[in-house]
């Protein structure tokens, strides 16, 4: 079930460019390629989708990764979401593909469907590729839609490496791009909404991806995953490993209107100390993490 993600992240993009040049060049036919490219069509039609009972049907996924969840004040964050608080829940690392997070999406569909994650804007606007994504209820991540959700009382998860982190997955060491994301701490300082940290163990072990040449880099200007990556048997299937979400406990962020840069400093060290607790705390529970050295860049 997994290795459908992996492979429509390699087909789609082919699949498009071989359907435009057909219209293009109205090849065999203009209906022979009209034909070809319906289902593009139809897609650009189709608004991206979130589905419970479609994550319902993902659940093999779980047991082919041997899934497993750990929530630190599960209870606590569950209260202040009933009470009206709301939360930013910042993941790191991205990864080639979330596996981590589809998983801890398909365990918990409800929970899915109530805080939304949000993606690149590319993602969401290529054909098929934002139908398939946006079972896992996808919202745009720019800073103007974060800030709306935000301000709406809703909560978000967002992924703070990006497809920068992408390029940083190796199977040796943990590397997180994080030293220069802080716009997220700003954000939250400024909305008065506390951050959540997620680990996500597996997410760049399972996949393994080509770091250079030219689809690497129209990866990092389109801000998705278009590099030709590889996990069993250098195919695009994920390596069948144990994989672990770890939530951890509010930072306890306060509300500050116009933070300064001292401030989101401040907070951002604290960010980025609990996640390296995170990490050392619980690595010993995966066993491709057990020997692993992380590292903030």
């Amino acid at each position: 079930v997994a290795s459908i993600f992996s492979f429509a992240y390699l087909i789609i993009p082919i699949y498009l460019l071989s359907s435009a040049c057909c219209l293009i060049l109205r090849y065999p036919t203009t209906n022979a390629s009209l034909a070809v490219a319906l289902p593009m069509f139809i897609s650009i039609i189709i608004p991206p989708l979130p589905s419970t009972f479609i994550l319902r049907l993902l659940k093999p996924m779980l047991y082919y990764f041997d899934y497993e969840a750990i929530y630190t004040d599960d209870k606590n964050v569950r209260q202040a979401i009933a009470g009206g608080k709301n939360f930013l829940f910042a993941a790191q690392p991205h990864g080639i593909l979330s596996f981590v997070g589809m998983c801890a999406a398909v365990s918990k569909p409800d929970d899915a469907m109530k805080v939304p994650t949000a993606a690149a804007s590319a993602v969401l606007q290529t054909p098929l590729l934002k139908n398939l994504m946006g079972i896992f209820n996808l919202v745009d991540a720019s800073a103007h839609n974060l800030k709306k959700i935000l301000k709406g009382g809703g909560s978000v998860l967002i992924y703070i490496g990006g497809i920068a982190e992408l390029f940083k997955s190796c199977r040796a060491e943990e590397r997180l791009y994080l030293k220069k994301r802080k716009g997220f701490i700003k954000l939250a300082l400024r909305e008065g909404v506390d951050v959540v940290p997620i680990y996500l163990f597996g997410n760049t072990s399972v996949l393994s991806a080509l770091k250079h040449g030219p689809l690497a880099t129209l990866s990092r200007k389109l801000q998705v995953s278009l590099t030709w990556f590889w996990g069993k048997c250098y195919l695009p299937i994920p390596r069948d490993e144990k994989i672990l979400y770890v939530v951890g406990k509010p930072l306890g962020l306060p509300h500050i209107e116009e933070p300064t840069q001292e401030d989101i400093d401040k907070w951002h060290a604290v960010y980025c100390d609990e996640v390296t607790k995170l990490f050392e705390l619980h690595k010993e529970r995966v066993p491709t993490y057990k020997h692993k050295k992380l590292f903030i860049d």
